[in-house]
């Protein structure tokens, strides 16, 4: 009968040892193969394991002779082929002279374990090693600064630390013990104070802000406050960054915002705004002057439909792009003044929102002698002629590709005698680039250098 047969627990090594501790019989489970087992036989077990293993071998040996079961231990067994394992065996003594029975069992998983174990100790190790250098570095960045740099609670709005220059502003740099816990936001005025908290709720929402004046320290100065959020365990806090403000009239003028009315009344584009059903809640003075309205309070509330060239389409069309692309660029319309007065307009708008915008603003810009039309005989009323002339003889889809060619060439020749034949003026005067500009010069076989300084 097979030795290992009787055994529940299939373990990995079993030798039948005489007593003298010489193995008569050695048998592998299906875990460890490829070993040719008969070289063992005859040979005493101490001699089939490492050095260090004999002595051990040899305390199995003698307990299982003395008390019947020898304790556990662990050698690392050689096998005939040069593989070495780690194994951990135990002897039970045979009745009679049968001799003794070693059962082991491999450790090379548990080896593998202890080993990633190890690396993955090592590795935390060296992490932990970084961290603490990273750490290093910004407290001497933190304690060197020289712009007060505050940590502020994100729960409880109480400053958590602060640095020298910090304690400094804040009238503390003789007890740096009272600013921890410090409710830096009851210092503050009533207006400074909700401001700041407007910030902070701003930034906690979208990670930005624009930085508000606050006044700090007994001398009350000004200082310029940013803020961003670090979301870290075991709580988040505000990370505060002062800068002073040289001029309080400055630092008041940047609180409350700047004033850009004048600005947009004195631009020399007309510039309006209206509501999401057209009408108009803000015209500068060149709008007036185009619209021939003597004053503002003339076009408030009326719809700006009534003064384009086409009020139902051109509206409808401008609204349309705008709700579908976020932003109108380059959209040519006439606006017809009160007393019959006609410009040929360019307009660029834009929403306050992306989405359902509640005011949009449109910046109107006069280009009717920007590409004056050319008059000459031979000209585009020449050219469109000839087309005409073919109409029943081609295709409508012919008929329309030759009159665009026709225009597009004549605005092509128009715009390079406006500027001279510089090419880089002319694809700005058609809002081209130079590579579109080239390829339309290309196109229809025109030179566009005659005139000197083609490429700007």
């Amino acid at each position: 009968m097979d030795i290992a047969s009787g055994i529940n627990v299939q373990p990995d090594i079993v030798l039948r040892l005489d007593a003298r501790g010489v193995i008569c019989e050695a048998t592998l489970s299906s875990a460890i193969s490829g070993q040719d087992m008969g070289a063992w036989v005859g040979r005493p077990w101490r001699d089939t394991v490492a050095d260090v293993g004999a002595d051990k071998v040899q305390r199995i040996l003698d307990d299982a002779r003395n008390s019947g079961v020898s304790a556990f231990r662990q050698v690392n067994q050689r096998f005939p082929s040069g593989l070495e394992l780690p194994v951990e065996y135990t002897a039970v003594k045979l009745g009679g002279k049968a001799g003794l029975i070693a059962i082991g069992k491999s450790l090379q998983a548990v080896a593998e374990l202890q080993s990633r174990l190890v690396a993955a100790q090592q590795a935390m190790e060296r992490d932990y090693w970084k961290f603490r250098e990273i750490e290093t570095r910004y407290r001497m960045l933190f304690r060197v600064s020289s712009e007060p740099v505050v940590l502020l609670s994100a729960s409880t709005m109480r400053v958590t630390e602060a640095n020298p220059a910090a304690l400094r502003a804040l009238g503390l740099a003789q007890q740096p013990d009272r600013v921890a816990g410090l409710p830096l936001l009851d210092g503050l005025a009533p207006a400074e104070r909700g401001a700041m908290r407007a910030m902070l709720d701003r930034v906690r929402e979208s990670g930005k802000a624009v930085g508000v004046i606050v006044h700090l320290g007994a001398d009350r100065k000004a200082w310029t406050v940013r803020a961003s959020l670090m979301r870290h365990e075991p709580e988040a806090v505000f990370l505060l960054q002062f800068v002073q403000t040289g001029d309080s009239q400055a630092a008041a003028e940047l609180t409350q915002g700047l004033q850009i009315h004048d600005l947009i009344d004195r631009l020399p584009d007309a510039f309006v705004v209206i509501d999401r059903g057209g009408r108009i809640r803000r015209a500068n003075r060149a709008f007036l002057s185009l619209s021939q309205m003597g004053a503002e309070g003339a076009v408030l509330g009326q719809p700006l439909a009534r003064w384009l060239s086409r009020p139902g389409a051109d509206m409808a069309v401008l609204m349309s792009n705008l709700m579908r692309n976020q932003a109108v660029r380059l959209f040519t319309t006439t606006l017809r003044g009160e007393l019959g007065g006609e410009t040929e307009i360019e307009i660029s708008a834009v929403g306050d929102t992306d989405e359902d915008p509640s005011a949009i603003g449109l910046l109107m810009r006069d280009v009717g002698r920007r590409l004056p039309v050319r008059a000459e005989p031979g000209g585009l009323r020449a050219a469109l002629a000839n087309i005409d002339e073919q109409v029943g003889k081609v295709s409508l889809k012919r008929l329309v590709q030759e009159t665009v060619g026709v225009v597009e060439r004549h605005y092509v020749d128009a715009a390079l005698e406006l500027a001279d034949g510089n090419r880089t003026m002319a694809a700005e005067l058609l809002g081209l680039s130079r590579q579109s500009l080239y390829a339309k010069l290309a196109r229809y076989g025109i030179d566009g250098g005659d005139s000197g300084g083609s490429d700007g």
